[in-house]
């Protein structure tokens, strides 16, 4: 004999989910997942919109108002004179400002091997001169790099300074100084 259904339960959302067959479940809670992180960034989208669009709103509106003079105070005389003190030290300022850090940088680097550690670099824009502070295991090592570096277009004259060994430390580096003019004065 055939199996019969009846089902006199009226149509609903329980009778349907109760009825179900097991494979929906899945890409059921898959879709109401993808639907709730979708919402997330819709609303976070919307909120960092509000803010972009406040902030062109200020800006429009920072734009519109008549820029800020600032307070001059004028005397009688068009040309302040400048001391010759303050002429130096700016005249310093500038120099050490144009220094040709990256270039400089560039020769170091390429010169420098690996057994020799780069401690300091300090120029001196008014001599034209980069002091070097380096440590090498050895003479040998110390030695090499101010060849080296004698070898680079962009140093002149490269002179060893001061030499040192490191008594406190175990391995003994050579800690030294080496002044390299770039240029020409």
């Amino acid at each position: 004999m055939k199996r019969v259904r009846l089902d006199f339960a009226r149509p609903g959302l329980r009778r349907a989910l109760f009825l179900a067959p097991p494979g929906v479940w899945g890409p059921l809670l898959a879709a109401l997942v993808v639907c709730g992180v979708a919402l997330v960034h819709v609303l976070d989208y919307r909120e960092a919109r509000e803010e972009v669009d406040a902030l062109q709103a200020a800006l429009r509106a920072r734009a519109g108002a008549p820029p800020v003079q600032p307070v001059v105070q004028r005397t009688g005389k068009t040309n302040t004179p400048v001391s010759e003190q303050q002429a130096t030290a700016v005249n310093a300022a500038v120099m050490q400002l144009n220094l040709p850090w990256r270039a400089l940088h560039d020769a170091v680097r390429e010169a420098t091997p690996a057994t020799v550690a780069l401690l300091a670099l300090e120029p001196d824009a008014r001599k034209r001169v980069l002091r070097i502070t380096a440590e090498a295991r050895g003479s040998d090592d110390m030695i090499a790099y101010v060849e080296k570096l004698q070898t680079q277009k962009w140093f002149g004259a490269v002179t060893l300074v001061r030499h040192e060994i490191g008594e406190q430390d175990p391995n003994r580096p050579i800690r030294f100084q080496i002044d390299a003019q770039w240029g020409t004065p």
